[in-house]
């Protein structure tokens, strides 16, 4: 690790000037090399650092506040912010924490005569009364989300759902051989639907079966679509807006002929190396999805782009860089896309819609109108191992949320349902 951990405590700092003020996600950074350069032990903490204090953001100013007469810029807020979390949420020595923040405000001349405040305020923010912290609330999802889950789900639920977010995500992953053998060798658990849950899981690429390719990281939560799909080996099956891969995955594992397509080309290319590392094969395809028109499928999977704020927990940068101003565009195009798909199942074939988002509108409506746009369109009623008979919404589709499965950690927000088409 670099000395006095200066190296990956400016990334995070850079990471968060970048998410916060720029509205870029962490995953538009890390394509564009914003940890290139670091030694693999700081690229890891530099991560963690920019994740533990979005993930912890609400709380940090909540702490801050009494000390700050007025905000200062956004650069020195996210330094104090950085600096807390080490102090308070990691349990980084002070003084360490208050130098290097410190020195990262003085970097700048922008923000070089503000390190006096920095420097008070850490020191003070470092002799808070034991369990100072804790007392605080938990994190809140910025209001321009807040709201609107609270109208769909109520106020006990987003509290459950911003402790889920706070707690983080524990590592799932979905087995190609079998799940009891893969879970005995990585001392994982074996969760209702059949994924497999790590606690601690370390650098995941040294753990026992990856390189193997017996198993592959994917949500709970995203392994439930294709449990819906329930596919059947021989049958002809379409992956649409198949990127990262993981349904893909499960697709082919159980014999289907599987054909994946996705708009972005180094995102096949990736699903490609996840294929071939585990013996999977699926034919991958460049395109559009309203501009794919290859017919007669027997069943068809939809996981269309959406506003993914199900997927919070894991990915704390959502809430900052994204104000929803995209939602009305993400809606009129997963319906584009839903209706498409459908003209490429052949009579009697079933349809799987999806999207990982907390919202009706990406979800129940977009059901409720697919219905009224198309009078012989089936919903099914859901049945795989596992499911729960809360997740049933009242038009026939499944909502999970990351408040389901508290006592086992918790679960992505997800929106699936599986149509028949008339024959």
């Amino acid at each position: 690790m670099s000395q006095n951990g200066l190296a990956p405590r400016r990334t995070a700092h850079f990471i968060l000037n970048k998410i916060t003020g720029e509205e870029l996600l962490f995953s538009e950074l890390v394509s564009e090399g914003v940890l290139a350069g670091l030694s693999s032990e700081d690229r890891a903490r530099a991560q963690r650092l920019a994740l533990d204090t979005l993930r912890a953001m609400d709380r940090a100013d909540r702490m801050l506040k009494p000390f700050l007469k007025k905000q200062p810029p956004l650069s020195v807020k996210n330094a104090l912010r950085l600096g807390t979390i080490e102090i308070w949420a990691n349990g980084e020595a002070a003084h360490g924490v208050v130098n290097a923040c410190v020195e990262m405000v003085g970097a700048s001349k922008k923000t070089a005569s503000m390190k006096g405040l920095v420097n008070a305020v850490l020191r003070k923010i470092a002799q808070e009364r034991p369990g100072a912290w804790e007392r605080l609330p938990e994190p809140r999802v910025p209001d321009w989300l807040r709201q609107p889950l609270i109208s769909a789900w109520g106020k006990q639920a987003i509290t459950g759902i911003e402790r889920a977010h706070f707690r983080g995500a524990p590592l799932d992953i979905s087995a190609k051989i079998d799940p009891a053998k893969v879970a005995a060798q990585l001392g994982g658990l074996i969760l209702p639907t059949g994924s497999i849950r790590i606690s601690k899981p370390g650098q995941i690429s040294d753990l026992p079966g990856y390189a193997e390719g017996d198993w592959w990281v994917q949500d709970a939560a995203a392994a439930i679509p294709v449990k819906l799909l329930a596919p059947e080996a021989g049958e002809k099956i379409l992956d649409l807006c198949a990127a990262p891969g993981g349904k893909t995955m499960q697709l082919a594992a159980s014999g289907a002929q599987v054909t994946a397509v996705d708009i972005s080309k180094s995102r096949l290319q990736k699903m490609e190396d996840n294929l071939a590392r585990t013996g999977l094969s699926a034919r991958c395809v460049a395109a559009e999805a309203t501009e794919f028109n290859e017919t007669g499928f027997d069943a068809v999977l939809v996981d269309a782009p959406c506003s993914a704020t199900g997927t919070i927990r894991r990915h704390p940068d959502l809430p900052y860089a994204k104000d929803g101003s995209d939602f009305a565009f993400l809606i009129s195009q997963q319906s584009s896309i839903l209706d498409h798909a459908l003209s490429l199942v052949k009579p009697g074939g079933r349809l799987v819609f999806c999207t990982c988002s907390l919202l009706p509108d990406e979800g129940e409506i977009q059901t409720e109108e697919a219905l009224q746009r198309n009078n012989d369109l089936v919903v099914e009623q859901p049945d795989f191992r596992g499911l729960e008979p809360d997740w049933v919404s009242e038009e026939g589709g499944i909502r999970l949320r990351p408040d389901f499965w508290s006592e086992l950690g918790g679960m992505d927000g997800f929106y699936a349902v599986r149509f028949r088409k008339p024959a």
